[in-house]
């Protein structure tokens, strides 16, 4: 049912504005170098943000049930999109945009919506919460395709996205998190391959808590026989990886061994944040950017130029932003009784926070580099468009809080 106007969250949307418009500032002082001026990437950011608040607006007026509807019909369109990118020309080593002419989009950041909402609409036929492995066959099924997918690109960043999605849906769905860490545990098995003796002593912790646990024998069959194949296949998925990848995974263990190649990002990156101090030195002044010196500052390490320039403070008022933002899409799925709505809200909840972590520990070297944008802040037309309809998604979850289905 509708509510009153008063009731319609008007906050949502003027958070995303906020941080949409504080972006495009950032932006244009990453233009602003001494190697010139480039003005096209905060002019770019503009137009794409017009795009997002019309796509913003038209979500606005359709029914959730309506969306309900072309649930799987925009779940198997994404597939096919995430098949046909595989046909285009390869652009800095990934085949992941779509392009006609001037204009491109990235398919992979759709099918994120799409898998959410066709995992939510699995648990909205949920009866009892899935409690144990074999009930998480469907949703690991729903988002494992599009993961794969995204692995030919190659994108592993994104591939992660897809993992940290499943994870997040299937707790909101009901299911204990030590189930879900189980369904997890393979990947722990492949991240830990590089070491025999750090894999050994992992499976034995796996094996304890399973021995403490005492599931049934599916969950025994499951995690044994996932983790002893993802130690045999680690090396082959390394092989498999492009050269960039395995730079990325080797310097985020030791950035220090390669500082003029491929170890120059990270360190510029955290020379970057950690020269701003407290207060930052000052909107358009930063060195590392001004320099050049800062790679894909526009992009993956915008992060970078905001703690360059407006310092510790600076990044408190922006994690205050996106808490705020993420806070309200807790609140709006916990207040709704409707499961499918309810889900769709956490799930994008998921989507924004993995963007956020991921983003920002990349740029002070926590993880690897992974080319994933920060949300509303980095350029790049296709995600500000799928965050803008996320906080649609929200606003009208609020607005047609619907009674719980029987």
């Amino acid at each position: 049912m509708r509510r009153a106007a008063t009731e319609q969250n008007w906050y949502l949307l003027t958070l995303a504005v906020a941080l949409a418009l504080g972006g495009i500032a950032l932006l244009y002082s990453a233009s602003q170098t001494a190697t010139g001026t480039d003005a096209a990437y905060w002019q770019f950011q503009l137009i794409w943000l017009f795009v997002a608040l019309v796509v913003y607006a038209f979500i606005g007026v359709v029914p959730m049930r309506w969306i309900e509807k072309i649930t799987r019909p925009a779940y198997v369109l994404s597939l096919l999109m995430l098949v046909a990118v595989l046909a285009f020309p390869a652009i800095s080593g990934a085949r992941s945009w779509i392009r006609f002419g001037a204009v491109g989009f990235q398919p992979s950041e759709f099918a994120k919506i799409a898998t959410i909402l066709v995992v939510a609409q699995w648990v909205a036929r949920l009866k009892t919460p899935p409690h144990g492995l074999t009930a998480l066959v469907v949703p690991a099924f729903l988002v494992g395709i599009p993961a794969a997918l995204t692995l030919l690109q190659p994108d592993l960043g994104t591939a992660i996205v897809y993992v940290l999605l499943l994870a997040a849906l299937c707790f909101w769905a009901g299911t204990p998190p030590v189930v879900v860490l189980l369904l997890l545990s393979p990947l722990v098995s492949v991240l830990l391959t590089f070491s025999l003796s750090l894999w050994s002593l992992y499976v034995l912790a796996l094996g304890g808590l399973l021995f403490l646990l005492r599931p049934p024998r599916s969950t025994w069959i499951y995690v044994g026989a996932t983790n002893l194949l993802m130690g045999i296949v680690a090396l082959p998925l390394w092989n498999q990886l492009a050269g960039y990848q395995k730079e990325r995974l080797l310097i985020f263990l030791q950035p220090e061994s390669d500082p003029r190649g491929a170890g120059w990002n990270v360190i510029q990156s955290k020379v970057a944040i950690g020269s701003g101090g407290w207060f930052g030195k000052g909107f358009l002044e930063g060195t590392q950017k001004r320099l050049a010196f800062l790679p894909e500052r526009h992009t993956d390490f915008i992060f970078s130029v905001l703690g360059e320039e407006l310092g510790f403070l600076g990044v408190l008022v922006a994690f205050t932003l996106f808490g705020m933002l993420l806070l309200e899409g807790v609140r709006i799925a916990e207040r709704n009784p409707d499961p499918y709505a309810s889900t769709v809200a956490f799930g994008l909840v998921a989507l924004m926070a993995s963007h956020l972590a991921i983003n920002t520990a990349m740029t002070v070297g926590m993880m690897p580099i992974t080319g994933l944008p920060l949300p509303f802040v980095s350029k790049g037309g296709s995600f500000l468009v799928v965050c803008f309809a996320a906080v649609a998604l929200w606003r009208k979850i609020w607005i047609e809080r619907m009674p719980a289905r029987r």
